[in-house]
């Protein structure tokens, strides 16, 4: 037999064999019936609560937030006709509870009247997760962004001071925002070395500015980030920052643990 022949005659023995398999092949080989997902009611109105979600803040009060430079304490902050306003004089305030990886969902508002330019102009922060007192942890921006130049890395939709937001979708002052994230956090070896960074994924007023970004540590106002601290579960903070504009606003809170 030459060497054709021998290549016809494998051919022809490996596509029937090819054949046969496929005629044997049934579709339900491919389908599985378990794990069945548990039901979940989504909300009637974009933006609510889906029937799993944790409520962080209903605009009623602030039972599951404590003050972040002492957990001891509850949250100082004041709510008024279902939101929540930044106090700047008492501090940052964080989550009771702890968590990995979440969905959450919370909206934000800049005052109509806010004065300040740049870094100066409704600042304020979500911490994705909160690693110790005072600012420290991973920083989703928040600010006025609204024909409010500042550096890129530093303004809303950015994780600060190491990556840029996509696009700016920002609203006017005055008008409510929206934050939906996807957070994945960062995983230890049992040595405390870095074994999977922190990812994020946020949606800015509907917008993706942030698509899976991987983290290169908490954010540092001053030196470039890096993981230098192990952790497990961590907090979620809100910032109080220094400046002296008018203080931000928060309502409809809620997180769905994956």
């Amino acid at each position: 037999m030459n060497l054709n022949k021998a290549i016809l005659t494998s051919t022809l023995i490996l596509g029937t064999i090819g054949f046969a398999n496929a005629q044997e092949a049934k579709h339900e080989d491919t389908e599985f019936y378990t794990p069945v997902p548990p039901v979940v009611t989504p909300a009637k109105t974009a933006g609510n609560a889906p029937s799993d979600a944790i409520i962080l803040f209903d605009g009623k009060n602030l039972d599951q937030w404590v003050m972040t430079n002492d957990r001891a304490q509850p949250a100082k902050w004041k709510v008024n006709k279902g939101e929540f306003s930044v106090d700047k004089q008492t501090g940052n305030i964080e989550t009771k509870q702890s968590f990995n990886n979440y969905q959450l969902h919370l909206e934000w508002k800049v005052p109509a009247n806010i004065t300040g330019e740049g870094q100066a102009r409704g600042n304020s922060g979500l911490f994705l997760a909160s690693i110790g007192k005072g600012d420290l942890g991973y920083e989703l921006q928040i600010l006025d962004a609204y024909n409010n130049p500042t550096y890129t890395n530093g303004m809303a939709g950015s994780v600060y001071k190491q990556t840029t937001p996509m696009v700016n979708p920002s609203k006017k002052p005055g008008e409510w925002q929206t934050y939906d994230v996807l957070w994945t956090a960062p995983i230890f070896d049992t040595d405390g070395t870095l074994k999977s960074p922190a990812k994020v994924t946020v949606l800015f007023n509907g917008v993706v500015v942030q698509n899976n970004f991987e983290l290169k540590g908490p954010s540092q106002y001053v030196g470039l980030p890096s993981y230098t601290q192990a952790h497990g579960a961590s907090p979620i903070k809100l910032q109080s920052h220094g400046d002296k504009s008018e203080p931000l606003s928060f309502r409809n809170i809620w997180i769905r643990e994956l």
